[in-house]
Formats: structure tokens, C-alpha cells, sequence
């Protein structure tokens, strides 16, 4: 206390000029109006400036829980298209009808990616979630533009997903414009660019037409983007395109990626396996 007294003690000058100061360009402003309004719009414009720093601060300091929202609303869109899709498939006959069970059968689950591999012949995602959160061996990943892969390992809060970036994982995709069915698979070069083979060169394949997943695998739902044709060559005594896709995906900035479940893939696989012993 004496302290504070000795300080203004020794200020008191200043600290009355100050006073003064204040009180003069209060009179002015209240007084002329010229300067009023000078001083209300010259303060109302740093205010504004203030808050929307404060805005943008606050906005950024946000931004997780923002692509957290984001990421689970997407999971629910995803089963909604998924499910429309087979209850109206455009390639249906009429009268045609999907077993209600069967047209809700793919569920998805959200995921953030933790790591990331790109520039290896063979590439391999983690994710943060495992079997304690209902994922298992075999189940699809894609994200919020297209394919990413499919999960190989487990434990019980993690899991490692096999990327399309992967030079034994294969897609079976159909190209929109053409209604033509191949399989995609990466070269190992470039990570924005995978393969489409077995499009015959008789069929007629545009640049720009976009690849979907098909109907003809139980990993993903049909209508998942995979690439964009980018380019097509035929080689000398081949009668199958060489197409180059470019991804939908963007690897080198994957966050979060959905796992997608199909409920009856179990039920299907005992099926198949059943004629896969018979040809033995």
C-alpha cells in the first residue's frame, strides 16, 4: 500500500496531464459534432477489426471439432447414398425390387487417419480405430472423395489399412460413360495415378469419363469414385486400353476416412466358398 502511494506520489504530474488529456478530448467530442462522429467511426472500425481477429482465433481454435461434425454427418450421408443406390439402381430392369436387408446392408464408421505411407512400392494407412470399435479384417476404407483401401490388421484401437497405393490391391470399377467394367490397380509410380486394365479397345473410353466402384465386389458399395481418366494408350498387339486414372482420392492429405461394413458379406463368402471347393 505505502508503495502505491509513494508511485502516485512521485507521478502525479503525469498522471494529472493524463487526467486532463482525457477530459479535454471528451469535451471536444461530446461538443463539436464533426468530431463526434470522427470518434465513433474511427472506434467502431478497430472494434470491428478487434472481434473479427477475435472471430478468426476463436474459428481456428475450432476447426477440430468442426471436421469432427463434418466427418459424422458424412457417415450418415454415405449410408443414405449407399442405400438409395440399390433400393433405385439406374441399371435396374422394371419391377425389379432389392431385398430391404440387402440395400441397407452397408454401414459406415469414422475414422482419423495417424499414419500415412505414399512413397513406397507397397503402402499401408493407420487408423485409430480398432476391434474394440467394431472394425475387422477385410472391411472397406474409403474417404470423403473416393477409395483409400482395405483394412488388413487389427487390435483393439488401432487397425492397418492395405492402400489402393498398393501394387496387390485391386478394385473392381466401372466407367460411367461407357458402362465398361475393369479392374484398378497402381503401378507403383506416381501415388496421384492408378491403372485401369481389362477395358477392351473396341469400347469407346473418353478422357474425363470418371471410375466408379461396381456392382461386382462385397468390399465397397457400387458408385465409390475411384479416378478420372486422365489419358488411354493401346499398345502394339493388345486389345485392352492402357488407362490412366487420376485418384479421387488426395493421399497426401488424407485426415479422416470411413470403414465401411457390409453386413452380409459373411453369408456371401460361405456361398462362394462352397463352389470354390467343388472346383478343387
Amino acid at each position: 500500500m505505502f508503495q502505491l502511494v509513494e508511485f502516485l506520489s512521485r507521478n502525479r504530474n503525469f498522471i494529472l496531464f493524463v487526467l486532463l488529456e482525457v477530459f479535454s478530448f471528451w469535451l471536444i467530442v461530446q461538443n463539436n459534432s464533426y468530431w463526434g462522429a470522427t470518434y465513433f467511426n474511427t472506434s467502431n472500425y478497430y472494434v470491428a477489426q478487434v472481434l473479427g481477429f477475435s472471430n478468426s482465433v476463436r474459428d481456428f481454435a475450432n476447426l477440430k471439432d468442426v471436421n469432427t461434425h463434418l466427418a459424422e454427418e458424412n457417415v450418415r450421408l454415405n449410408a443414405m447414398v449407399a442405400e438409395l443406390q440399390q433400393q433405385r439402381s439406374s441399371d435396374a430392369p422394371a419391377g425389379y425390387q432389392p431385398d430391404s436387408l440387402f440395400a441397407s446392408r452397408f454401414t459406415f464408421r469414422v475414422a482419423k487417419v495417424v499414419n500415412n505411407e505414399i512413397n513406397r512400392a507397397n503402402n499401408y494407412i493407420t487408423i485409430d480405430k480398432g476391434t474394440a470399435e467394431g472394425i475387422r479384417p477385410g472391411m472397406g476404407v474409403i474417404s470423403a472423395t473416393g477409395v483409400v483401401g482395405k483394412v488388413r490388421f487389427c487390435s483393439a484401437h488401432f487397425s492397418v489399412v492395405t492402400s489402393i497405393l498398393h501394387s496387390q490391391f485391386m478394385v473392381s470399377s466401372r466407367l460411367v460413360r461407357s458402362n465398361e467394367i475393369g479392374t484398378a490397380k497402381w503401378d507403383g509410380k506416381n501415388p496421384e495415378v492408378i491403372k485401369l486394365q481389362d477395358i477392351s479397345r473396341y469400347r469407346p473410353v473418353q478422357k474425363g469419363d470418371t471410375a466408379v466402384t461396381s456392382n461386382f465386389n462385397s468390399v465397397f458399395p457400387p458408385g465409390i469414385m475411384v479416378g478420372t481418366v486422365q489419358g488411354m494408350t493401346v499398345l502394339p498387339d493388345q486389345t485392352f486400353f492402357d488407362i490412366d486414372l487420376q485418384l479421387a482420392t488426395d493421399f497426401r492429405n488424407l485426415s479422416y476416412v470411413y470403414v465401411v461394413q457390409n453386413r452380409l458379406r459373411p453369408e456371401q463368402d460361405i456361398l462362394q466358398k462352397r463352389i470354390e471347393d467343388e472346383r478343387k
